[in-house]
């Protein structure tokens, strides 16, 4: 005979299991119904994954098994195969210390990293991104939180962090709280500062960027077409 989870005194279930006594406390198959999230009819999530953990000799066999597979157990449509997959998954991923490389590759990379860190602060703030060799993201640093002038922004604590994770590049990225992306003579002036002294240490300043609500501006291209 089957029950629904619902049915279960409340301290039983999976799910509050999990929030009272962490992941660890508890079994497989509880964690399964928890990404299975629904059962099947007269099954409960609860008893796809007894079934489905019965069908095999070991819970790593699970790793490399199919959607195909997966569906042919009844109560186990695509949707949860997929949920299950996309969960072993990530589960590899954190395990192995996997990172996704981001490549910025032009102004608009930028933009669409950052957006929506930016476009909603009400004060300028300064961020830093390094880069590789292949112009992959190492990691972003915010430098600086206010206005942005020559006399507060020294280019030791860019480059310090350039320094410590060995970046080939950088980019330089603020944002006008104003809405309008144009660079001021300020922004121009801490541009060609940077942009000097990362040829000296051979760390190039690929670009300054702003960003400015739903828009943004290459500095350096500005200054190419404003000579």
């Amino acid at each position: 005979m089957y029950y629904k989870i619902k049915d279960m005194p409340v301290q039983e279930r999976p799910r509050e299991r999990l929030l009272k006594l962490g992941p660890k406390s508890l079994s497989s198959y509880e964690l399964l119904a928890i990404i299975f999230h629904f059962g099947y009819l007269n099954q409960s999530a609860l008893d796809l994954a007894k079934i489905l953990l019965n069908q095999i000799n070991n819970i790593s066999e699970l790793k490399n098994m199919t959607i195909k597979e997966l569906t042919k157990i009844r109560g186990i449509g695509q949707t949860k195969a997929i949920s299950l997959l996309a969960a072993i998954e990530l589960g590899e991923r954190v395990l192995k210390g996997h990172e996704e490389k981001i490549q910025i590759a032009s102004p608009n990379d930028v933009f669409t990293l950052l957006k929506y860190d930016m476009i909603t602060l009400q004060q300028e703030v300064l961020i830093a991104l390094f880069l590789d060799v292949k112009t992959n993201l190492i990691t972003k640093k915010q430098i600086y939180k206010g206005g942005l002038t020559q006399s507060l922004i020294h280019p030791r604590e860019v480059f310090k962090y350039a320094v410590k994770y060995s970046a080939y590049s950088l980019i330089l990225v603020h944002n006008h709280p104003s809405g309008d992306p144009t660079p001021s003579k300020q922004d121009i002036e801490v541009t060609k500062r940077f942009d000097e002294i990362g040829k000296l240490l051979q760390i190039e300043l690929l670009d300054h960027i702003i960003i400015a609500n739903n828009n943004y501006l290459s500095i350096k291209d500005y200054m190419k077409t404003n000579k």
